[in-house]
């Protein structure tokens, strides 16, 4: 794993979207895939990357290949991501995203 780990508001995210049988695979593909390998990262902070991972997490519904595909994206150009899941306009959007099921 690269040395951004995942945050415990990620590691919520990933186990509501996911069945228990997936979360190992989702965690490693976001650190992986979804890191410090973006375009136009480079120096960005923890916060930057929980937002990213937010969205990629949003847009799959659950679904890997739907996650493979945001992160395609992602690593086309994660502005577009971001506004794929409607957290462009604000940068703490992603924050109330799920929070309700969060408790």
């Amino acid at each position: 794993m690269n040395k951004l780990g995942l945050s415990p508001e990620t590691e919520k995210r990933v186990e509501l979207l996911f069945p228990p049988t997936e979360w190992d695979r989702v965690r490693l593909i976001l650190v992986e895939e979804c890191g410090e390998n973006l375009p136009l990262s480079k120096g960005k902070g923890d916060a930057f990357f929980e937002r990213i991972r937010f969205a990629v997490l949003k847009l799959s519904g659950g679904e890997i290949a739907k996650l493979d595909k945001a992160i395609r994206l992602a690593k086309l150009d994660w502005r577009d991501l971001l506004v794929a899941s409607e957290f462009a306009e604000d940068p703490q959007a992603h924050h109330s995203w799920l929070a309700d099921r969060l408790g």
